[in-house]
């Protein structure tokens, strides 16, 4: 695959699929402008060579129209970020977004509205796909966060356009993800955290087999207890799981990979502030009781197991540490990994809270932006979105 360095740009009309999802207030303010943020390198250098940038993005999942749910506030975050004006379409495709778009000049910048105002983005229709292309001489992707998802924005538009690229978060992500688990500097030691392990087991099997050892806590790890045997309490778990955790147990021992578990936990009687805790062995769970962070012990012993890591990869936290009093598990590893010499590459938006919480995301040396795309890597899945910009190249 190219991407955006290496190819001229200079008074081209310079698409860029950015990822504008950024979370919003009830007043319509951007609440976390990160991954704005993550785009401005690769606009910055479109807009150093001279192109003529048009931004596409989405927000959401809206239901048609829906001014919640806007690309305006992003235009306001960006011109103040750039410090220059940034036009705006009121819609992605059609005559109004053509006629911008063929009277950019170069160094100036076109945002284009949600381009998921359109129900054919995500059914990824050709024709729409086609009026996009339109825009543009050179199509760069940068969304990583939707690399997962066969969309015309980052999929259907490939084919229709004369050039198509990577941007330089889809380089640094793709580039991260490669040094940290196709060839890595051992010992490998992967982090697995959150509530469903249904949604990680297939990424857990896979990364058992390059890893060195696999941590599970959170939620997840309660269904590998059910598989034991243990009694829960009030703990959730997902029973229709039980026989998939028990089996991948079995080949992550088969493959050589070491599976750490919690050996203890804090427990309440409901996840909220303020209420009354103790911390328990997990196998001595109460009935009325539910597992809601790892325990002091569990603590420890994660954090020795990644003392002598050479390269750790996390996703997903320890506990529902939103709330103070199941927060410990989760900033303890914030903490270890911050302190590591290993290449730590954390991936999750669940993740990326908690090191926010603990100041802690310039102590990684990589941060995803993306949770979904993350783990089909994890998983050795397909991404789509690169496999159209690879097969394109």
């Amino acid at each position: 695959m190219k991407y955006i360095h290496q190819i001229p740009l200079s008074g081209k009309r310079v698409l860029i699929r950015a990822d504008f999802d950024v979370p919003l207030n009830d007043k319509g303010e951007i609440v976390n402008d990160t991954r704005i943020q993550a785009a401005i390198p690769t606009i910055k250098k479109a807009l150093a060579e001279n192109a003529k940038v048009i931004l596409a993005a989405h927000m959401g999942r809206p239901k048609g129209k829906d001014a919640k749910l806007s690309l305006k506030p992003v235009q306001t975050a960006l011109s103040k970020i750039l410090g220059k004006e940034i036009q705006f379409s009121e819609d992605c495709v059609g005559p109004q977004a053509e006629a911008l778009a063929a009277a950019l000049q170069p160094g100036e910048i076109l945002l284009l509205e949600n381009v998921r105002y359109h129900a054919e983005e995500e059914k990824n229709g050709e024709e729409f796909a086609r009026a996009l292309a339109r825009l543009a001489d050179v199509y760069v992707n940068n969304a990583f966060a939707t690399a997962h998802r066969a969309h015309a924005s980052t999929f259907g538009i490939v084919p229709h356009v004369a050039v198509a690229v990577g941007g330089l978060t889809l380089e640094n992500e793709l580039g991260y993800f490669a040094k940290a688990f196709e060839n890595p500097a051992r010992p490998l030691v992967a982090i697995f955290g959150g509530a469903k392990v249904s949604t990680k087991i297939d990424a857990i099997r896979h990364v058992g087999k390059k890893a060195d050892r696999i941590i599970v806590g959170g939620a997840m790890a309660n269904t590998f207890f059910a598989a034991r045997g243990y009694s829960l309490g009030k703990s959730l778990y997902e029973p229709e799981v039980i026989e998939v955790a028990r089996q991948s147990e079995k080949e992550l021992q088969e493959a050589g990979c070491e599976l750490l578990l919690p050996v203890d936990v804090v427990v309440a009687g409901a996840l909220q502030a303020g209420v009354p805790t103790m911390t328990v062995p997990v196998t001595e769970i109460p009935a009325d009781k539910m597992a809601l962070d790892i325990g002091p012990k569990s603590i420890e012993l994660f954090c020795s197991a990644i003392q002598n890591a050479k390269t750790i990869i996390w996703n997903g936290p320890m506990g529902a540490f939103e709330t103070a009093e199941f927060a410990a598990g989760t900033h303890a590893l914030v903490r270890a990994l911050s302190e590591s010499p290993a290449l730590t590459v954390v991936g999750g938006g669940d993740t990326d809270l908690a090191l926010e919480q603990c100041h802690a995301a310039e102590k990684m040396d990589y941060v995803s932006t993306a949770g979904g795309a993350f783990l089909c890597l994890l998983e050795g899945a397909e991404l789509p979105a690169v496999s159209a910009l690879e097969k394109k190249s």
